[in-house]
């Protein structure tokens, strides 16, 4: 994947490969000691896209990075 700064992911919405919608990028979480990227962190628009995805304690989804297939106007991610 190209470099992307963290600023240009801000409110991003996140698609996933099937059409699903799952909201808007809220953060992003990674390893202190390495720096390495591990959850976007979504506020999602519906509960309907929480059966592919874990929850946090405040109800947003957890989507490993791993699943980033391309970030352009969207975050597409892998639902397959």
């Amino acid at each position: 994947m190209n470099e992307i700064l963290g600023r240009d992911l801000q409110q991003k919405s996140i698609v996933g490969t099937n059409g699903t919608s799952f909201g808007t990028l809220y953060n992003v979480t990674m390893k202190p000691g390495s720096g390495e990227l591990c959850n976007l962190v979504v506020d999602p628009h519906d509960q309907s896209s929480s059966m592919v995805t874990d929850e946090t304690d405040d109800d947003r989804l957890r989507i490993p990075v791993s699943q980033i297939k391309t970030v352009n106007d969207q975050i597409i991610i892998d639902t397959d």
